[in-house]
């Protein structure tokens, strides 16, 4: 059989396509063990607990349970008196819902499990931690992050008209995209700060800007130009959000929400289903972010309009630094923050 020479083009495709495979078995058995680790870990805690309750030993026994698996395993690491007690804790705190918190927390590590266990107390907030953490590929530090900023109040509460807007489920999975408020403490801005200001440091700190507004945001523009009629028109922020396929209208207020500022977004958003808008794309969502608003206040702007239009409140810190740095970011740092910080 006379060997053919090598095609490059076939064969660099052939090499990507055997990369990607073992990639996706490494990540299979990483996760495999991982948990396996868990589970072993939770069949000793509820050893553990079930001595403690049935024969009524103290923590005595998780002291000589270290010591001896020390000794009698010299090889095998984990088992310290503190993880021990952790593994307690792991059980007691899931044992009522042991019907499938075993397999659901066997896909996060023990230490995102362990920064849950010490920062949350309510079961259904740990579980919203862990399904977001599998969802989102968070790290500890950024599981911590989201912890500290209390994104499981935050979520889904911004004031909207998703429900009279959208179809189901888009209208849900749009309401539970949106956070209330949004914390901007990555700024650095003086008191009595103007939007373009905000704009302006929201696209220098893309990525934490990206991070905070939540997985599936696509950076289209700051100032996006919208030619209509005889007019120009300039959104604030334009996204797409990648699971609701649709464009994302970001208005930024520096004060308290008024009612014609939902009557000028209804107008953006129309021009942008028009203009930008593809036939596969979904109706585009606008987010009015405000320093303040009254509840009802924005319930009644909503009421009637047909464009769906999400209000939330941001934070920021407040401060004056000691030499304020008017300077601009230039279009190739964004562009390099953007392709080197890029959030998946």
């Amino acid at each position: 059989m006379i060997e053919k020479e090598i095609n490059k083009t076939e064969y660099i495709e052939l090499l990507n396509s055997i990369k990607v495979q073992i990639h996706q078995a490494q990540i299979k058995a990483a996760l495999s063990v991982n948990s396996e680790l868990i589970n072993l870990y939770w069949e000793i805690g509820k050893s553990i607990v079930e001595k403690q309750e049935i024969k009524n030993w103290g923590n005595s026994v998780v002291e000589k349970l270290s010591n001896d698996l020390k000794n009698q395993l010299e090889n095998v690491t984990g088992f310290s008196r503190t993880n021990l007690f952790a593994m307690r804790q792991f059980y007691q705190f899931y044992k009522s819902h042991s019907e499938k918190i075993p397999q659901l927390v066997g896909q996060i590590p023990w230490g995102h499990n362990r920064l849950i266990l010490t920062k949350i107390k309510d079961v259904e907030q740990a579980l919203f931690y862990i399904q977001n953490t599998i969802e989102n590929g968070w790290s500890r530090n950024i599981l911590e992050l989201q912890i500290e900023s209390k994104l499981f109040e935050r979520q889904g509460k911004s004031i909207t008209n998703f429900q009279n807007t959208l179809p189901n489920p888009q209208s849900d999975l749009a309401k539970q995209t949106l956070k209330d408020p949004y914390i901007f403490d990555f700024l650095t801005l003086e008191k009595g700060v103007h939007e373009l200001d905000i704009e302006r440091q929201l696209v220098a700190h893309v990525t934490k800007f990206l991070l905070e507004l939540g997985k599936g945001f696509a950076f289209i523009g700051r100032q996006y130009e919208l030619n209509i009629g005889n007019k120009t028109r300039y959104l604030d922020l334009l996204f797409y959000h990648i699971r609701l396929r649709c464009f994302v209208v970001i208005e930024l207020k520096g004060g308290e929400f008024e009612p014609e500022f939902a009557g000028k977004m209804n107008y953006y958003l129309s021009a942008v289903d028009d203009i930008l808008k593809a036939e596969t794309d979904n109706p585009t969502i606008g987010i009015i972010l405000c320093k303040s608003k009254d509840k009802i206040d924005v319930e009644y702007a909503l009421r009637d309009f047909g464009k769906p239009i999400g209000v939330s409140n941001f934070t920021i810190t407040e401060i004056i630094p000691n030499n304020l740095q008017s300077e601009l970011p230039t279009v190739k740092q964004i562009e390099y923050e953007l392709t080197n910080n890029s959030i998946n």
